[in-house]
């Protein structure tokens, strides 16, 4: 209620501007306590997990709030996009609220402070709950492999899973990441330089890939010890948009996106046959979205585009929505009603 009546006067702040006062306001609010496990409980690539709903990353890019955000219900947190060097990303303005399609653009680029800044704050928190680090490539790198590297040796022993994304539009080049040739290349790289104590990786794929790329990336995934994978990132399609902000270029998400997240993970589960786990994120804002993603195959949802217009309750919001659906449906556990679609 709080929240309904404060966002009229945040959307009329820059977007940008708006995320980093909300990132401000976490540093200073009270740290709630960690969701406890109960009916949503389960276990992920060997990672317990108190819920199955997470904040996806692009929220916390520089782990200034993983406690805070944890706090306020999520069952993990994902930050970053991390880099191994720090960098502004993309000229200003780079982040649109599209408040009639209940979505966002952002061009963003990967801005952050690097890896010396995130390892620190996360070397100084005391090790609570589900936090997981989104790693990526350095616009201007001569060598993207040796980035994912150096990510993954650097964050792993501060992590309890690590990200590959190689989806964002926002980084020219990167998406090519997901072809054959180069996805063998980054994965096989990976497998051979993984650290003795590496928590489970997860690697992130986009929206917009072709029917036959699931099967592929499937194939690499499996053949290389990679332990699951996100589906999906933001999307460079235009579906029909009310916003005068429509034709800005960058990353679509929110809840346009989530017809299209939600058919690629269709695809993905059908690839894998349900032999590795899938993580669901896209347009969810809902119980009955996040409910959706699970029966459709996935095992863990994330949220942040919907965080803009639903505010700081809507963790709790959807996993109450969450454990009705499960009773309805005649589930005991999350894990029985994955890919029950």
């Amino acid at each position: 209620m709080l929240y309904s009546l404060l966002r009229p006067l945040l959307f009329r702040l820059d977007a940008e501007r708006a995320h980093r006062l909300a990132i401000a306001g976490l540093k200073f609010m009270p740290k709630g306590p960690l969701p406890a496990p109960g009916p949503l409980a389960t276990e992920v690539a060997g990672i317990a997990f108190a819920n199955p709903l997470g904040m996806a990353p692009g929220f916390d890019k520089d782990a200034e709030v993983p406690d805070a955000v944890l706090g306020l219900g999520f069952g993990f947190t994902e930050i970053g996009t991390v880099t191994p060097r720090p960098q502004a990303g993309n000229p200003k303005p780079r982040l649109f609220r599209l408040a009639e399609d209940r979505a966002v653009i952002n061009r963003m680029g990967f801005n952050n402070g690097g890896l010396d800044a995130a390892e620190a704050r996360l070397a100084s928190r005391k090790r609570r709950g589900v936090v997981g680090i989104n790693v990526g490539a350095n616009k201007d790198s001569p060598d993207r492999v040796a980035d994912y590297l150096t990510g993954l040796t650097r964050m792993a022993p501060l992590a309890e899973y690590i990200t590959i994304n190689i989806s964002s539009p926002n980084t020219p080049g990167l998406r090519d990441l997901q072809g054959d040739r180069e996805l063998e290349e980054l994965l096989g790289a990976i497998a051979a330089n993984r650290p003795a104590l590496c928590p489970p990786i997860f690697l992130k794929v986009a929206p917009d890939l072709d029917p036959q790329a699931p099967a592929r990336i499937v194939e690499v995934v499996t053949k290389h010890g990679i332990d699951g994978i996100i589906v999906s990132n933001t999307t460079i399609s235009r579906p029909p948009l009310k916003s005068q902000y429509a034709s800005e270029a960058g990353g679509l998400s929110g809840a346009p996106l989530r017809d299209l997240a939600l058919e690629q993970l269709r695809r993905f589960r059908k690839a894998s046959g349900g032999a590795i786990p899938l993580i669901g994120v896209g347009g969810i804002a809902s119980a009955e979205d996040a409910w959706a993603r699970i029966r459709a195959g996935a095992s863990l949802v994330q949220l942040y585009s919907a965080l803009v217009y639903e505010g700081p309750g809507i963790a709790r919001a959807v996993l109450q929505g969450m454990e009705k659906l499960m009773l309805q449906y005649g589930f005991s556990t999350i894990a029985e009603a994955v890919g029950s679609e």
